[in-house]
């Protein structure tokens, strides 16, 4: 397919909001990069920057190695699928598929054996005759889909395209394109704000906030290793819990609780030694144990997981939340007592909440 670089990439807009800062990416030919982040973070205009919907105000693209910074929309041989489905409700599916090709002029044979080889690998064979109407909202994202696929772009683009889907539809269709990139082998970027839809998609993710990039990397990078509380905040289910502590003697003391640190957790954390930090603890890293007293608040059982949340308390204090997703299924009451113990932890830096990764 296509190698995508966007080099120190900005957007600033005419009353000189910036919503995008230094956006540096290299897009490896049939890579599937994923976007993500909150509302207004500069993903969407981001993508729309790469589509040539927004002009870039500073920096570069370059696609294949050539200089597409100026290159109108219509010329740069990428293909976007919106949230929207965008479909000719007048038009059958096979009419919607071939519109574009259609408009090229292309030969009607042509476009006829490319609608069948799209219609085919999204299982739209049967539907070519019905209208949009007549389809569900999964099927009529596939047609949205299929009218990409048939003009075989360089890149495909997506825009948050299950956020109309329901639960259901959202997990079936997110499929659906992890299958459909296998098979196209095709360079895609694909915007979310949906952690869920960003780790199982991507073969890398790009986080962002406010404009910034906060971190590139796999899925399992950014939830294993989190460049700082944003990241590891925003990436993982329920959100990791964060506590004020204070680095001592092998250990980190905490309001209400401490927790023993290993020999390598004390080396990392040499040059904060008497020094308060913040630590971080997935609910799934948090297991019964001795160590840290909590009052129960409420338990969800999920079935083969319970999430159990709680508050720790401490004299003069205010209570600090804790959420552990335990193994199997547990039956606490609001106002039990339960003590937990941590099996991972994360380490971040008060003042520039960036993670501690080593001494110093």
């Amino acid at each position: 397919m296509a190698t995508l670089s966007l080099q120190h990439i900005d957007k600033i807009y005419d009353n000189n909001v910036q919503a995008v800062y230094d956006f540096n990416l290299d897009v490896k030919d049939g890579e599937l990069i994923v976007l993500v982040g909150p509302s207004g973070c500069g993903k969407s205009t981001t993508l729309r920057m790469v589509a040539g919907l927004e002009d870039i105000s500073n920096g570069k693209l370059l696609l294949d190695g050539r200089d597409i910074t100026q290159t109108p929309a219509k010329d740069r041989d990428m293909a976007m699928v919106f949230q929207s489905y965008a479909l000719y409700g007048h038009m059958t599916i096979y009419e919607n598929m071939a519109f574009s090709l259609t408009l090229r002029k292309e030969n009607p044979n042509v476009i006829h054996k490319k609608v069948l080889a799209a219609a085919e690998v999204l299982g739209l064979t049967s539907q070519l005759n019905k209208k949009p109407a007549q389809l569900s909202g999964g099927q009529r994202q596939r047609v949205a889909m299929g009218r990409s696929i048939v003009r075989n772009p360089k890149v495909f683009l997506f825009d948050e395209p299950l956020s109309n889907l329901d639960a259901k539809l959202r997990g079936a269709t997110r499929r659906e394109i992890l299958l459909l990139h296998k098979r196209l082998q095709a360079t895609m970027l694909y915007v979310t704000h949906d952690q869920t839809e960003a780790l199982t998609l991507a073969d890398r993710i790009v986080c962002m906030s406010m404009g910034h990039v906060q971190q590139v990397g796999t899925p399992l990078e950014l939830y294993d290793s989190p460049n700082n509380i944003f990241v590891a905040s925003f990436i993982g289910l329920p959100p990791m819990n964060f506590f004020d502590v204070k680095v001592g003697e092998g250990k980190l003391e905490g309001k209400g609780f401490s927790v023993k640190l290993d020999a390598e957790e004390q080396k990392r954390l040499a040059a904060y030694k008497g020094k308060e930090i913040t630590l971080g603890v997935r609910p799934e890293d948090i297991v019964e144990g001795p160590d840290i007293p909590a009052l129960v608040t409420t338990n969800e059982n999920l079935g083969m997981n319970t999430l159990v949340h709680g508050n720790i308390t401490a004299p003069d204090a205010p209570a600090q939340k804790i959420v552990a997703k335990l193994k199997g299924w547990a039956n606490y009451k609001n106002g039990d007592t339960v003590k937990f113990s941590f099996q991972r932890k994360h380490f971040f830096d008060k003042e520039t909440t960036n993670a501690i990764r080593g001494e110093g």
